[in-house]
């Protein structure tokens, strides 16, 4: 088995314009020296090619905040793993708490999408969480292993996971480092019953309001392999000081 490598992703949501690549470009120059950790970035995806293209070159990857389950069609508005692909990107995530909120995305729906993305040769990155509701009723583990289950293909474990509890994203409030380590262990037990030994290549990003303040307590908890980080990653300071845990 080899050492899974950190890996540290940032969602910029709907957020950016052709002036934030001034970010990029200092996300990229202080990534130099983080050569422990892998460093994404996803942008929207009207700068997914111009990014790239800034990008080519250098250690830190761009990809997709979501796909379409296929390759072309009648879709208005959606926009197919292959297409990002062609722009530059080299991931996408899929299933993220908003995206099932707000969209009425299914398990289903994201399984289908992190197949598209196989299909597209990207590197899925899919989410799962509870809400507050479900954590104080005592389901927690029941949501985030159904979402498991129900959202990841069979095949090669070529995919990352995040585990972003809904209530933490954007709230400021982040479980603790057990509580975290408990979450992804679970995890990664019923990774292991699904695909044996080869689940303890999959990577297990935490996401939540991750910030510089918290980051080492979160990124140094047992089985957690990085981070999905959210608003701290349009600072390119903060976004680095996250990743330079890992350094």
């Amino acid at each position: 088995m080899m050492a899974r490598r950190p890996l540290i992703a940032g969602n910029w949501k709907m957020n950016g314009v052709a002036a934030s690549a001034t970010t990029l470009e200092k996300i990229i120059a202080g990534a130099q020296a983080l050569a422990g950790v892998d460093v994404m970035v996803c942008p929207p995806a009207t700068l997914i090619a111009s990014f790239a293209k800034i990008a080519r070159g250098t250690n830190v990857a761009i990809g997709g905040q979501d796909c379409h389950a296929l390759a072309a069609g009648a879709y208005t508005g959606d926009i197919s793993a292959e297409m990002l692909r062609d722009a530059g990107a080299q991931a996408v995530i899929v299933g993220h708490s908003e995206r099932r909120q707000h969209h009425a995305e299914t398990d289903m729906a994201v399984r289908e999408k992190a197949l598209a993305a196989r299909r597209a040769k990207l590197l899925p990155i899919i989410c799962l969480g509870e809400t507050q509701t479900e954590r104080d009723a005592g389901r927690a583990r029941d949501v985030v292993g159904r979402q498991l289950d129900g959202s990841v293909p069979d095949g090669a474990e070529d995919f990352v996971i995040a585990y972003e509890p809904v209530w933490a994203i954007g709230s400021g409030q982040t479980p603790t480092p057990a509580d975290i380590a408990a979450m992804h262990g679970f995890i990664r037990e019923r990774l292991a019953a699904r695909f044996g030994a080869s689940a303890q290549n999959v990577r297990i990003l935490y996401g939540g309001s991750v910030k510089p303040d918290n980051a080492r307590g979160v990124l140094t908890a047992e089985n957690v392999d990085g981070a999905l980080v959210g608003g701290a990653s349009l600072v390119a300071s903060e976004f680095l000081a996250i990743a330079g845990v890992y350094c």
